[in-house]
């Protein structure tokens, strides 16, 4: 968290003095998921869902735009509390289209693409012939198969919603300041090898080889053991976890399976507690709503290459 505030510090000198970026032209067309989204001028009323929609809106100093936020898998970072103490929570799980639709939202910012469900926040065709547009985090977008996620291409989503919004000063401010942040970072050289456990029990779900875990991961340096395969996160098994034996264990803490309930599982299941990793408390800690793409994805990794240089790991 103090790297996320560092970054967004760093910031802030940049935004009083440079000079003002060209104006966004309206309209706006963007391709988003598989889907040409329009935009006659800024968005005023927002809904967003998903912790990564609200804490990139807020970290653009857009917190007076939204006017109902659901599914938030996480308080926000200290460095964000107070822009986002006022915000009116429409669901703690994913809200309905009518609850959505009671805000007279004109943007409907969401996290996953199954946001958009006509069980939920309503389809996106329909939101469009109702006059408000949305916006689908590209990391998460299942109708067209995203490349492997890049830090470049979260910057990219930093830019489009600077462009859409007409903050694209505020946006570069945060892309520079993340960029410098991520520059200072060095892979750490041992060749070590780790799985990201996300959830789940009797089978875990872990990272694979191309979305968030997938990049941070590469970015400090940790050989992903579940890399190979093409996709974002999967359901894996205890027994090839066992057989690929990892140096390092990555934790997500979530609210509902904490990084302390996975270390307690890990060291009772039969199977996983002789793991090495496990024997000697290797872990990385992730907060959940950093674990997905998102505006908290290069402070997260800057704070776990500092728990990597702490562990207790043989020397080479």
């Amino acid at each position: 968290m103090r790297l996320f505030a560092l970054a967004l510090v760093a910031a802030l000198p940049a935004l009083a003095v440079n000079p003002a970026l060209a104006a966004t032209t309206y309209p706006l067309t963007l391709q988003n998921c598989g889907m040409a989204v329009t935009f006659d001028k800024a968005p005023a009323r927002v809904v967003s869902i998903k912790s990564t929609a609200t804490e990139l809106l807020l970290s653009l100093g857009l917190a007076d735009r939204i006017v109902g936020v659901g599914f938030q898998d996480g308080p926000l970072p200290d460095e964000l509390a107070a822009a986002g103490s006022d915000l009116s929570v429409l669901s703690d799980k994913l809200p309905s289209q009518e609850v959505v639709l009671e805000t007279e939202p004109d943007f409907v910012y969401g996290g996953w693409e199954s946001n958009f469900a006509a069980d939920g926040a309503g389809e996106r065709p329909t939101l469009a012939a109702l006059g408000v547009a949305s916006y689908v985090a590209p990391a998460a977008c299942r109708s067209v198969k995203p490349p492997k996620l890049t830090f470049d291409a979260i910057f990219g989503e930093f830019e489009e919603m600077g462009a859409i919004f007409d903050v694209e000063a505020a946006a570069t401010t945060l892309v520079d300041a993340q960029k410098a942040s991520l520059a200072a970072l060095k892979p750490d050289p041992r060749g070590l090898t780790a799985v990201w456990y996300s959830s789940g029990t009797k089978a875990p779900y872990v990272g694979a080889g191309n979305n968030a875990p997938a990049m941070v991961m590469e970015a400090l340096g940790l050989k992903n053991i579940f890399g190979d395969v093409d996709d974002g996160w999967i359901s894996a098994s205890w027994e090839a976890v066992v057989d690929a034996n990892p140096d390092v264990i990555v934790l997500v803490d979530a609210a509902w399976n904490s990084a302390a309930q996975k270390k307690k599982l890990l060291a009772e299941n039969p199977i996983t507690s002789q793991l090495d990793a496990v024997i000697n408390q290797r872990y990385l800690v992730i907060a959940f709503p950093a674990s997905e793409a998102g505006v908290r994805n290069v402070p997260a990794t800057l704070d776990m290459a500092r728990q990597l240089t702490a562990l207790d790991l043989p020397t080479p």
